[in-house]
């Protein structure tokens, strides 16, 4: 098998600049794979995939170990990578590196239950014996986000490599240097380079990646670009499992022992990550006999969180990690404020490089605001007053 990792097309082939966020610069540019190489490392996927499944499973497990050991000894490495091409506060980005051995623990710890045989039945004379056996189901696509590319990524291209799978792994063109770390703790701790490939680019990347019969196809991201994917793999009836956008609410009741406790968490949940996190609370509801006291304490708290360099160990909020976002967040407050929404702190851009918004706190929300309905993802957040339970 070959032994260097493929990073895209040849030289002379399409590329893309990796940009910091939190000054604007372009820190490299990488090759972007095309509808050839993508499907040249399928082919080698599928030659790998045939050997990988046969190495047996406490090898199998021990390269996973010996990945997960490298991680814990690079975090400094890997965590200013994060931070670099994302944003993402150093102190949260080690946390993620630091989190990923639990994650792997756990499918170690596992993966024999899961796939040892079960008994299915056997005739009156006992001469007919049924099992139950586990195979790998060959190669599938890991298209991963870049808000946690480790704890995302690690739920798939672990699991998938444990039970003799081989994966094509595309990051998000926001996280292609973390992409390309992963890649190389892989191939250090033994698995073989064609069983564990990254494919680089953008939507273009992603797509010529569906164009391959793989045999599963797994992705974490927006709710249009699942759509598409759900839509070009039933085509072929692939195997798929999506985790999509959402609108977390969060409801404060009235008999809180603690609103200014319940309100620092609430407001950590809010913003942690700059509010660029699958299970962030998106949307805050608050009984009214509590509303002043809880809006009060939230808001302090979100004033006392510190904006600036992600690789600051003082930053709580960075950059976001795509400009594009910064017109979707100016929008929200914008027809938050025209619905009778009130702004209690930030609101807009800062006037600094990169891509920063302002953690905003919009009271009086209602369900007409695109703000309660739609998915934010950055440092915004709208609170509404309700009556009670029922409300």
């Amino acid at each position: 098998m070959s032994t260097a990792i493929d990073a895209g097309p040849a030289r002379g082939g399409a590329r893309f600049e990796i940009v910091n966020p939190a000054t604007g610069a372009v820190i490299r540019d990488v090759a972007e794979d095309s509808p050839v190489t993508v499907a040249r490392k399928f082919a080698r996927a599928v030659r790998g995939q045939k050997e990988w499944a046969r190495v047996r499973i406490d090898d199998r497990k021990a390269c996973v170990t010996r990945f997960g050991q490298l991680a814990q000894e690079r975090i400094e490495d890997l965590a200013a990578t994060l931070s670099g091409e994302m944003g993402k506060p150093i102190t949260q980005s080690r946390n993620e590196v630091r989190g990923l051995q639990a994650r792997i623990d756990f499918f170690l710890a596992n993966v024999h239950k899961v796939l040892s045989e079960e008994e299915a039945g056997a005739d009156a004379d006992g001469r007919l014996e049924e099992r139950i056996s586990y195979e790998p189901i060959g190669v599938v696509g890991n298209v991963s986000a870049w808000n946690y590319p480790y704890f995302v990524g690690s739920n798939v291209f672990i699991p998938a490599l444990l039970t003799g799978n081989a994966v094509l792994y595309k990051p998000s063109e926001y996280a292609s240097l973390t992409g390309l770390k992963i890649a190389e703790l892989m191939q250090e701790a033994g698995v073989p380079a064609d069983v564990f490939q990254l494919v680089l680019g953008g939507g273009a990347a992603g797509a010529a990646l569906l164009d391959q019969p793989l045999a599963g196809i797994f992705f974490t991201g927006s709710y249009a670009t699942g759509r598409k994917i759900a839509e070009a793999a039933a085509r072929r009836l692939m195997r798929v499992q999506l985790e999509l956008g959402g609108k977390d609410p969060v409801y404060v009741a009235d008999d809180v022992a603690d609103v200014a406790k319940v309100a620092a968490a609430v407001a950590d949940g809010a913003f942690y990550n700059n509010g660029q996190s699958c299970c962030a609370v998106e949307r805050v509801y608050v009984q009214e006999r509590i509303h002043d006291r809880f809006v009060e304490a939230f808001v302090d708290a979100v004033r006392q969180f510190i904006v600036g360099d992600p690789m600051d160990e003082k930053t709580y909020i960075g950059p976001v990690a795509r400009p594009a976002q910064l017109a979707v967040l100016e929008a929200q407050v914008a027809d938050a404020r025209a619905k009778g929404g009130r702004v209690s702190c930030g609101g807009a851009r800062l006037d600094r490089p990169g891509f920063y918004f302002a953690p905003t706190v919009v009271i009086d929300a209602n369900h007409q605001m695109d703000l309660m309905r739609e998915e934010t993802f950055g440092p915004v957040i709208g609170i509404q007053r309700v009556a009670g339970d029922e409300e």
